[in-house]
């Protein structure tokens, strides 16, 4: 089969989700044209303009460096259609009016080239209806694409074919969405809201019902709807804040027209209050009041009970918080719905009508019970999705308690369970894999060769994948092979900190790769490379006045950076998530990084009173001289001094590129669950190009006194501006001394043990002032720095 290659995008329309899926595009380096109407005043590619302008100062960020917004190209429809003709694929994203989008679709297809790909980026519009105003020769090439807002971050992407959609089309824009997007794919039948809004809108309708029928405040119901139980800070409410009250009732608004026969119909209506909110305009977050509002640093919540706000302070009750942190799901669900608290029969209420309207709903909007379960948990942020959470609970017994509750009216509707829900099933996933009531049997993943690049799929409940086969283990570490000739090594540490445990793990995990393997991959299975060092290891050296051994330790740390960047065989570093201090120096020495997208790159030991000593300093002040030899090193190295010193972490791993953090030879991958394979193939192909480690750096120019002298004027004027503390001005000295090679002349060549010894020397004296014990021991009781 000839594979779909997609070098030109156009989207259709500059609106919030248009401009933001383009943002995306060019985030992956496709080549992007942005279409909206021409302006009536001014330039004619006004609108396009000022939405590309905004895509800077959106948050969360959109573009994964504010330098791609020059990559968008801008058009408008009256001027620039024939630049269609050159785009593969066209995603239209205008306004959830079907007429609008007929409209448009009568106007472009003269310009659609022979090959091109159409797709409606609808969050529920039929995609049938859409595409008969399309000539029939271009039905094969059209479907539905809907992503979840904020399109960069939002790991959804939902695939609606119409009835004529060609099986290479889908396969060809699946492959596309997964590898070059990062996106995890789901394929919805064309029903109204498809799969994620359809049941995702509905559990918060469901929520708001019953926040009603137990009198809870809508804070309260937040505490209940969030984290305790495995979903986002946001929760419910918030949520809805967030979305914007009126687009939710937009939302609700097409189920209440497209679904009039819907068991559950008479619910899909926005409460009077909701309705209220938004004709006075205070539509959530964009509005900055909503459901919850911010007043100076507080945060307050509407009281229907007074028609006004109040402190939002309502909590889960203890009792119940009891029962939501026992780890068996089978008991807590058996004492949810035993409980005789508010709450918890609320929290039984929410759980059981989900569970009732996903299985009644599955067989006409999903394929299988598993495209249900990650088009909640990726496009909502849950950890488990309805059929899992069900499943986990005990189905057999839950099953017979929705029933039980059916008949006795407890129910929004009373509408029976499926049959199959009883036909002596535990479940809905397998090993083998998820069941489809359309067809009545268990359908494995997809086999799809773009995921073969998946070494660990995001898993179902009760999916296991092949650990493959450890070369040895401690407390801290693993490392591990598949029998390909590269090893793995994975931290075991909370929060893959850098523990002693670990550094004795890379350092045995490098002489076990030159021994037998013919490269080494740092890899982690959570979603965190390193939050860095461990501290709390280290504060009991210093506090036990056992300065030799922190010392001591602290040369490790460094003799195994060391031993990274000198293996004799290639160490590649999988970044993905936080890379922050000794995560950040060991990839920084490694052969090559391969960061996912989303990885926030950051020296920061500057914000716990500290400088980067596990030789993070050595390598800016090497790669600087490296680039720059006898020129103007200070201004070579006045940007990594300001990262460092303000604890500057990336927001992308390509914007981790623009602080050289990253070289510009280190790959950047779109899907997470992708990292392994580009990481073990890059190993492979430096081992295959016969690597060689590079040559011990024993000539480093550096900035010398001068170096200082300069830094130190930049800083006398930000403490006299009160920008900065005296102990600030103290670590920043410090840093700058470091990176300038010390107090020795300008232009002077020195060696990387020469650098290794500054920073070791400065960290140690650092680590024993009071205010940096302060701050460290802070940060290690709440998780957050302090200013002295």
């Amino acid at each position: 089969m000839p594979q779909l290659r997609i070098r030109k995008v156009a989207v259709l329309g500059a609106g919030v989700m248009g401009a933001q899926i383009a943002a995306h595009l060019v985030n992956a380096d496709v080549d992007t044209i942005l279409f909206d109407l021409p302006a009536k005043e001014g330039a004619p590619n006004g609108i396009v303009d000022k939405a590309i302008a905004n895509l800077g100062k959106l948050s969360p960020a959109p573009l994964a460096t504010k330098a791609k917004a020059a990559a968008l190209t801008a058009a408008n429809y009256d001027q620039h259609l024939d630049l269609l003709r050159d785009c593969d694929l066209i995603i239209e994203a205008i306004a959830e009016r079907m007429d609008w989008k007929k409209d448009l679709y009568d106007k472009i297809e003269a310009h659609i080239a022979p090959h091109a790909i159409i797709a409606s980026n609808t969050s529920g519009l039929s995609i049938n209806s859409l595409v008969d105003a399309l000539p029939a020769s271009l039905h094969e090439r059209f479907c539905g694409v809907h992503f979840f807002n904020p399109p960069r971050y939002m790991h959804l992407a939902e695939l609606i074919p119409c009835r004529k959609t060609a099986k290479d089309v889908l396969e060809g824009l699946e492959t596309f969405l997964v590898t070059t997007l990062g996106k995890g794919v789901v394929y919805a039948k064309d029903t109204p809201n498809f799969i994620g809004n359809r049941i995702g809108v509905f559990s918060i309708l469901s929520t708001m019902h019953h926040t009603a029928a137990f009198n809870l405040g809508f804070d309260e119901a937040d505490a209940l709807t969030g984290p305790l139980i495995g979903r986002p800070k946001s929760a419910t409410f918030r949520t809805a804040d967030v979305v914007g009250l009126d687009t939710m009732s937009h939302v609700i608004k097409t189920m209440h027209d497209t679904l009039p026969d819907d068991p559950w119909h008479q619910y899909f209506k926005a409460p009077e209050w909701q309705q209220a909110l938004v004709s006075k305009g205070a539509l959530g977050q964009k509005s900055g009041a909503g459901i919850f509002r911010k007043v100076g640093k507080d945060i307050v919540v509407l009281d229907l009970s007074t028609q006004d706000y109040r402190p939002s302070d309502r909590e889960a009750a203890p009792e119940v918080v009891e029962i939501l942190k026992l780890k068996n799901p089978v008991e807590k669900f058996e004492k949810l719905r035993a409980s005789q608290h508010p709450q918890a029969q609320f929290l039984w209420a929410v759980f059981r009508d989900l569970f009732h309207y996903s299985a009644f709903h599955l067989a006409s909007i999903a394929e299988t019970a598993r495209d249900v379960d990650f088009a909640i948990r990726w496009g909502y942020g849950w950890k488990l999705g309805p059929f899992e959470t069900w499943q986990a609970a005990d189905w057999k017994k839950v099953a017979g308690w929705i029933a039980e509750d059916i008949a006795a009216g407890k129910t929004m509707a009373n509408a029976p369970l499926p049959d199959w829900v009883f036909d002596g099933r535990d479940g809905v996933h397998t090993a083998e894999g998820s069941y489809s009531p359309a067809r009545d049997t268990v359908l494995p993943r997809s086999q799809l060769a773009v995921y073969q690049r998946q070494r660990f799929p995001d898993p179902l409940l009760g999916e296991t994948f092949d650990p493959g086969q450890t070369v040895f283990e401690t407390d801290a570490v693993r490392m591990w092979h598949d029998g390909d000739g590269i090893a793995v090594l994975s931290f075991k540490t909370k929060m893959n900190t850098v523990s002693q445990g670990v550094i004795d793990g890379v350092q045995r995990a490098v002489d076990e790769a030159e021994k037998n393997f013919a490269g080494l991959v740092i890899w982690q299975s959570g979603e965190q490379f390193s939050a860095g060092a461990d501290l709390t290891g280290a504060m009991g050296l210093l506090q036990s006045g056992d300065i030799a051994g922190f010392d001591a330790m602290i040369a490790d740390f460094q003799k195994t950076s060391q031993r990274i960047k000198y293996s004799l065989v290639p160490v590649v570093a999988a970044v993905r998530g936080l890379a922050l201090g000794g995560g950040c120096e060991f990839q920084m020495h490694s052969a090559r990084t391969v960061a996912a997208l989303e990885s926030y790159i950051g020296l920061v030991e500057a914000g716990v009173g500290l400088l980067p000593a596990g030789g993070g300093l050595k390598e800016i002040a090497e790669r600087v001289g490296r680039a720059i030899g006898s020129g103007d090193l200070y201004t070579g190295l006045k940007p990594y001094f300001e990262a460092v010193a303000m604890g500057k972490t990336s927001t992308s791993a390509l914007e981790a590129k623009e602080l050289k953090l990253l070289r510009e030879s280190d790959v950047v991958v779109f899907n997470a669950f992708e990292l392994l394979h580009v990481a073990k193939a890059t190993a492979r192909g430096l081992a295959e190009s016969g690597y060689r480690p590079p040559l011990p750096a024993r000539q480093i120019p550096v900035a010398g006194d001068v170096g200082i002298a300069t830094f130190q004027m930049m800083l006398v004027n930000m403490l006299e501006g009160r920008f900065i503390s005296e102990h600030d001005f103290e670590v920043s000295k410090r840093i700058a001394t470091v990176l300038s090679g010390g107090e020795i002349d300008r232009g002077s060549l020195v060696d990387e043990d020469w650098l290794l010894r500054l920073e070791r020397e400065h960290f140690v004296a650092l680590a024993q002032m009071p205010k940096t014990q302060a701050r460290i021991l802070h940060t290690l009781k709440t998780g957050k720095p302090l200013r002295n």
